[in-house]
C-alpha cells in the first residue's frame, strides 16, 4: 500500500500554486491538530473548507465574535450561523 502522509512543506507549495484541494487537505490537518491560527490563515487565503471548519467550531462554542470575524473574512455561512444563534430564544434565568 502507498504511504499517503505528505509532508506539509510539499502541501504548502502546492497550495501556494493555487491547488484548492490541497488547501482543503491543509485545513483538515490544521483542524485535526487544533491549529486555529493555521485555519484562520487558510481562510484568509480563500479556503472555504477552512471557513466551514472554523464556523463549526465557533458555533459549537457559541463564539459570536469569531463567527462575525469568519463572516467578515468572506465565509458567508458564518454570518448565517451567527444570525441563527442570535435568533435562538434565550433560556429564562431559571434555565427554562
Amino acid at each position: 500500500m502507498t504511504n499517503l502522509n505528505f509532508d506539509r512543506e510539499t502541501l504548502r507549495e502546492l497550495a501556494d500554486a493555487g491547488n484548492e484541494t490541497v488547501l482543503d487537505r491543509l485545513a483538515d490537518l490544521a483542524d485535526a491538530s487544533g491549529d486555529l491560527g493555521e485555519l484562520s490563515e487558510l481562510l484568509d487565503e480563500g479556503s472555504t473548507h477552512a471557513g466551514f471548519l472554523l464556523t463549526r467550531r465557533a458555533a459549537a462554542s457559541g463564539d459570536l465574535r469569531e463567527l462575525q470575524r469568519i463572516s467578515d473574512a468572506g465565509y458567508e455561512e458564518a454570518g448565517a450561523e451567527l444570525d441563527r444563534l442570535l435568533k435562538t430564544p434565550a433560556a429564562d434565568s431559571d434555565g427554562r
